[in-house]
């Protein structure tokens, strides 16, 4: 589909629990089946584009997949070279945790993607992942996809990387799994940590101490994971913006994980003046609940700490901060810039097409709140781009267009929203 009109809504009360499951935590689910022994079971696994693709590329390593529509089951004795060449899709963490997990597997492998997904750069993980023996070739010295991986023994390693980000930890962690003897990993803040509590769960000898984390190599395969994926908090964040830019509505958002690294962007809402509770109903590989949202009126916020816990909703937040009483700012957000899309050109050139006055930093921007008015806005491809758009169009209308990469991470994105405003389809 080309483009979407949005109309401007009306005041809801509604209790969500289809949201879209974790995407972050499906995409481990399935690569970390491949080191254990058993079979795993995943239960509410993403069926997006980018999900999938993961879970193909599984298949294509030689694990076997049974999918009865409720339950996927993955088996595997070991990753074997593959015929095909392994499609990512649009999915950078599909990529970045990929390069970790084969770089010591036996055999030759070729990771691309779409696009989008071939301008994003890997160095990120190459260069390190090369300074232990990893042995990559690539478009501008491996920066770029494809990516050609040899499988090869890897060196202990001491890691102190510079940017918080929880694809380059999880890509470590991964290569430190079967590197010969022990590792840590460094890092500036703490960055999102399902691959350390997954593991974990999973009988990974991994100890974290505060900001450094510890990996001793596997002695054997790990215990198989039986795990139910909770609900996508960045998913359930346009709904939460959607309540807190439509005056009198409330929302219940159900099933979420509540891990402290992923509902900061909640936190930052309930900075912001919106009313949000939480609560929560069950505890294994994570805290899961409820998250109860009402309407009230927004100020502005700052934001420059715990950037990478909300990196992913900070297109969206933008829109709450378009709608709030004074001037937000973010900053030290240069990680926006080498996502799906350069978002912190997008959100701005978006707002300022909305007639929102904005000011644009290498490392962020500031959003003056105003009146949205009616606009159309161009999504880059970049699908958080354009349901943070979309949701914008709640408060004044809108069209968004280049839609199809809303299916990487929430394809019943749409069915939702008809829930709360009409919308049409072109």
């Amino acid at each position: 589909m080309s483009s979407v009109e949005v109309s401007k809504a009306t005041p809801f009360s509604l209790s969500i629990s289809e949201i879209a499951p974790d995407k972050s935590i499906s995409h481990r689910s399935a690569m970390f089946s491949m080191l254990a022994n058993g079979t795993s079971e995943i239960t509410n696994f993403l069926r997006a584009e980018d999900t999938m693709n993961s879970l193909e590329i599984v298949k294509n390593l030689g694990a076997k997949v049974e999918d009865d529509g409720v339950t996927i089951k993955i088996s595997s004795d070991g990753i074997k070279e593959p015929f095909e060449i392994l499609d990512c899709g649009n999915s950078g963490t599909g990529m970045r945790l990929f390069c970790g997990l084969l770089s010591s597997a036996n055999g030759h492998f070729v990771l691309t993607g779409d696009k989008y997904l071939r301008k994003r750069p890997m160095k990120r993980v190459t260069t390190p992942l090369r300074e232990i023996g990893a042995i990559f070739d690539g478009r501008e010295d491996a920066n770029l996809a494809p990516l050609s991986i040899r499988g090869s023994s890897l060196k202990a390693f001491n890691y102190d990387s510079k940017i918080a980000s929880a694809q380059v930890k999880s890509c470590m962690i991964l290569a430190a799994l079967r590197a010969n003897g022990t590792c840590t990993y460094s890092e500036p803040e703490l960055s999102r940590d399902h691959t350390e509590r997954m593991l974990k769960g999973m009988g990974a000898d991994i100890k974290v101490d505060g900001l450094k984390t510890t990996i001793n190599p596997m002695k054997e395969l790990l215990s198989p994971l039986k795990i139910r994926v909770p609900a996508d908090p960045s998913s359930a964040f346009f709904f939460a913006v959607a309540c807190a830019i439509t005056p009198d509505s409330s929302i219940i958002l159900e099933g979420v994980t509540l891990n402290p690294t992923r509902i900061e962007a909640f936190k930052a809402l309930q900075r912001m003046g919106a009313d949000i509770k939480y609560e929560t109903t069950d505890s294994k590989y994570e805290p899961i609940g409820n998250i109860h949202v009402k309407y009230a009126p927004l100020k502005a916020i700052t934001i420059k700490d715990n950037i990478s816990w909300l990196i992913d909703e900070l297109p969206a937040l933008s829109i709450a901060m378009a709608c709030a009483e004074g001037t937000s700012v973010v900053k030290n957000a240069e990680e926006l810039r080498v996502k799906e899309s350069d978002r912190i050109s997008t959100v701005v050139d978006g707002l300022n097409a909305c007639g929102i006055t904005t000011t644009e930093y290498e490392d962020g921007y500031t959003v003056t709140g105003g009146e949205l008015k009616k606009a159309t806005v161009d999504s880059h491809g970049d699908h958080r781009i354009a349901m943070s758009f979309i949701i914008a169009g709640l408060r004044c209308g809108m069209n968004v267009t280049d839609l199809d990469c809303i299916n990487t991470s929430f394809p019943n994105f749409f069915e939702l929203i008809k829930r709360i405003t009409n919308i049409e389809l072109i």
